[in-house]
């Protein structure tokens, strides 16, 4: 198994918790995931490396076209279950951070609302450019800040512990095309498209069941409450789901930008 480094065995564990279940969470951002696939274009035998591919929705769509794909995720139980669900494509516990790869080794990089959420965002930038041929292409979709998806953080920062005193910076400034070409305008050209996927489904509580079962930093975080504090977390994260109810269910629509990248 490849190494984690020390300081993300937590976040591991806290992504890898899903397992399985974390497909359902997938499902839910599937035309995101097209989105970035119809813009990088996958050719019959390429060699594409998706980072924290969870259960690898995005790396079945790559393999699909007729991709070489690895995948790679620190979340072991992700993983595991990525492995049962698709046995052709080449799974591995990974860090984001500190890649296991040769210099050039694929010919396209993707990572689907993943590698945003590293601890240390320079670090992996320099490995996505790193495993990347020159002419190579990246693809990553990101939430962008303000987002439905940064709410839903929002509403579970109350019952978190406090963060450290020199906390990781936001995921969500992956949002920004400035940070993005702070990240990685000196290693790919850059082109940036937004896009908007909706949450569709028939109630706050779906949403709540799906992600307490599947989701990582939810499940994670409501285990670890006292029950009176877990009843008073579903409470708020149904009611700022049921703020987007439509006649017919809930439509949240989330905001993300598409960042695609021509090695230099």
């Amino acid at each position: 198994m490849a190494q984690i480094l020390a300081h993300n065995l937590k976040p591991a564990a806290t992504w890898g918790s899903g397992g399985a279940s974390y497909d359902t969470v997938s499902q839910s951002i599937a035309d995101a995931i097209d989105h970035v696939v119809n813009r990088i274009w996958p050719q019959p035998g390429e060699r594409i490396l998706d980072v924290a591919t969870g259960t690898g929705w995005t790396a079945r769509r790559l393999s699909n076209r007729g991709a070489k794909v690895t995948g790679i995720d620190i979340g072991e139980g992700v993983i595991e279950a990525a492995k049962l669900i698709a046995p052709e494509i080449d799974f591995k516990v990974g860090d984001a951070e500190a890649l296991e790869f040769p210099d050039q080794s694929f010919d396209c990089v993707t990572s689907t609302f993943g590698v945003m959420f590293v601890s240390r965002p320079e670090a992996a930038a320099a490995e996505l450019a790193r495993v990347t041929r020159k002419g190579g292409r990246l693809g990553l979709v990101t939430w962008l800040p303000g987002s439905a998806v940064e709410e839903i953080f929002q509403t579970m920062r109350p019952y978190m512990p406090p963060p450290p005193d020199n906390p990781p910076p936001s995921p969500f400034a992956w949002g920004r095309e400035g940070r993005v070409r702070e990240l990685l305008g000196d290693t790919f050209d850059l082109a940036f498209e937004p896009g908007t996927t909706v949450l569709r489904m028939p109630s706050g509580q779906t949403v709540w069941d799906i992600f307490v079962t599947g989701y990582g930093p939810t499940k994670t975080l409501a285990a670890s409450l006292d029950p009176e504090r877990r009843t008073a977390l579903q409470r708020d994260f149904i009611a700022m789901h049921e703020k987007h109810r439509s006649p017919v269910g809930l439509a949240m629509p989330r905001d993300y930008l598409c960042t695609i990248g021509t090695r230099k």
